[in-house]
């Protein structure tokens, strides 16, 4: 990206470590101030409610399974107790043991049919868990895609990543085996519950007097856990922010020998992300035990109640041995309860950020009922327009511009003054503020995205690469082409023979983000891209700027056949590439102040002569 427009830009943690991370900390910190809002709630039920819906018909037969298996899980206790009271009298009597061995057999189907049961649930709950989480990762690309530059410029990378990675993993880990946790815990619970009321009710009700406090200790450990998993969410993100785009920009780093203050900025991130993490663990070893414990005063003054019921013939033993099993089982799901509350609070923080993702417009949006352009040349126009990066702060300022169709026109003047955002509005990266932009009479908010993008193509001077060989670079705009019009391509913008004299030719991996190749190297891939594609309109913003002289030589000579047929729009600071277009534009402080041949404005003596008799004398 050109320097060329002044606005402020996410500043790159390279230059200033403590920035880049700064808007995470920020957006999280409001999140976490107050806890959830009745808002974010509300949109984290729709994202979830959204993504499990197509799955409703197999949560309902979930459902059912879960039931058959709570009750096959909890026919134990009851069967121990028709065992002792009824079987081993029986064999005393002499009646035989048919009692018992049929309460053995049923036992034993009852193991098994719980077994079956919990391994279809646990099955068939995971898939339907990968299957959200797929759903939800092609959204957040699609959504991601979607977003208008604006928000890319604001939303740093590593955040990103910290919503696709980190995010995505805690509301796995939820649905793999929270969900699975508390639907069995629950159930256990009521079904325990109520099986204890239905066998005694005075030792039922002194063994459910310890639920008051069990449950305030739940209470207890959701609010504090809730805090602590989400300074925890807000901590991963922060270490994510920070790694990547310190890797990102290490040539940077290393240049500016950033490396000591960045490591101790990583260490200060890490260990807020491990104090967060052990702070979630100090409540779970309160909770944990603290659930135990409650568990064995519970058992203990059970059976000490049960015992004088027994021997005064209140109840049975098969009763009292039944309870005492219940109470054990009521307690046990509490630890799977801790399980899913970890779960579970990591994953409602993951999915306020998702959800406040999928939620955010794009800046520059789509028509919903876009206009097609007409066929032929393209008139470019603006009309009235003004621009604004920040309210307050205008870019441009009301400027009118006409381009016809076929003409090459370049925009010139100091950096800051507006050339950029002038490009930046043609390609519809933005829309302005005020005026409209048009394509032969047709405003671009009403054109069709898909159909914006064939139309108008731009080369920056970045010149990003995708992983892959040179020829799939070049390829990018039209996938579908064929090896012929791909080097044909390359032949038309001068660079064939430098594209076969690299190792693989146009086979030859260009690296990440075009490592393997120069600066003038990637360029010239851009204008063998933009040429291949075809555009009816094409920008070229500083595209020359990275080339060395014979190379923009060999460019500018390749020009005239790329821009040929074709509006053009170059903004350029190297004043030898104006040289081919039908007009120039001064742009100074966001207006269009001289607008004319290039031989003309030379003759006059105005802003044009200036800047060219300035990029004169500093040539070599």
């Amino acid at each position: 990206m050109t320097s060329d427009d002044a606005r402020p830009e996410t500043p790159e943690p390279v230059a200033a470590p403590d920035a880049a991370w700064r808007g995470v900390a920020a957006e999280s910190a409001d999140d976490a101030a107050g806890g959830l809002t009745a808002f974010l709630r509300e949109r984290s039920r729709r994202l979830l409610g959204s993504l499990v819906r197509p799955h409703r018909r197999v949560l309902i037969v979930l459902g059912f399974v879960s039931v058959a298996q709570n009750a096959a899980a909890m026919a134990g206790p009851f069967l121990v107790k028709i065992g002792i009271d009824r079987g081993i009298p029986a064999i005393r009597r002499g009646d035989g043991s048919g009692t018992l061995l049929a309460v053995v057999a049923v036992f034993f189907a009852a193991a098994v049919a719980e077994s079956v049961l919990t391994a279809v649930f646990v099955r068939t709950s995971a898939r339907v868990g990968q299957d959200v989480l797929l759903d939800l990762r092609l959204r957040l690309f699609h959504h991601f895609q979607a977003l208008s530059i604006s928000f890319h410029e604001r939303y740093t990378s590593g955040r990103v990543i910290s919503r696709l990675s980190s995010d995505v993993e805690a509301l796995g880990d939820l649905l793999s085996t929270g969900i699975a946790q508390l639907v069995f815990a629950l159930l256990s619970v009521v079904t325990t519950a109520t099986l204890m009321l239905l066998l005694d009710v005075p030792m039922a009700l002194v063994a459910l007097l310890s639920f008051p406090a069990l449950l305030a200790l739940t209470l207890w450990f959701r609010r504090q856990a809730e805090k602590a998993y989400r300074a925890g969410r807000v901590a991963v993100a922060l270490v994510i922010v920070q790694f990547v785009e310190s890797m990102a920009g290490m040539r940077v780093v290393q240049a500016f020998r950033r490396e000591p203050r960045n490591q101790a900025i990583f260490e200060e991130l890490n260990s807020r992300y491990t104090d967060a993490n052990r702070w979630g663990m100090r409540l779970a070893a309160v909770f944990g035990p603290g659930t135990r414990a409650i568990g064995g005063v519970t058992m203990a003054v059970t059976l000490a109640f049960g015992a004088n019921r027994v021997l005064d013939g209140s109840a049975t033993v098969g009763a009292l041995a039944a309870i005492l099993l219940y109470v054990r089982r009521f307690f046990e799901p509490m630890q799977d309860l801790v399980q899913f509350l970890n779960s579970f609070q990591s994953a409602s923080a993951a999915l306020e950020k998702l959800s406040g993702v999928l939620e955010e417009d794009p800046a520059v949006a789509e028509p919903p009922e876009p206009t097609t352009l007409p066929a032929g040349g393209c008139e470019v126009r603006f009309h009235n327009v003004s621009f604004a990066y920040l309210p307050g702060r205008p870019v441009l300022h009301g400027d009118d511009l006409v381009i016809p169709a076929g003409q090459t026109v370049a925009v010139v003047g100091e950096t800051g003054a507006g050339k950029t955002t002038i490009a930046r509005l043609l390609a519809r990266f933005y829309d302005p503020t005020a005026g409209t932009v048009s394509l032969s009479g047709i405003d671009l908010r009403v054109v069709a995205d898909a159909e914006l993008r064939r139309t108008v193509a731009m080369v920056t001077q970045e010149s990003f690469l995708f992983t892959g060989s040179v020829a799939d670079n070049i390829a990018l705009g039209r996938p579908e082409a064929t090896r012929n019009e791909i080097e044909a391509a390359a032949g038309a913008i001068g660079a064939h023979d430098l594209f076969t004299c690299l190792p693989g030719g146009y086979d030859s991996p260009v690296g990440k983000r075009g490592g393997r190749l120069s600066a003038g190297q990637r360029q010239l891939v851009a204008f063998a891209r933009a040429f291949l594609a075809d555009p009816r309109v094409l920008v070229l913003d500083e595209a020359t700027s990275s080339l060395d002289v014979p190379s923009e030589r060999i460019v500018q000579g390749a020009l005239g056949t790329l821009l040929a047929d074709r509006t053009a729009v170059i903004i350029a600071h190297r004043l030898s590439t104006v040289e081919i277009a039908d007009r120039v534009l001064v742009v100074d402080h966001g207006r269009i102040v001289e607008d004319g041949p290039p031989a003309e404005l030379l003759g006059r003596d105005g802003r044009y002569r200036d800047l060219h008799r300035a990029w004169a004398d500093s040539l070599p």
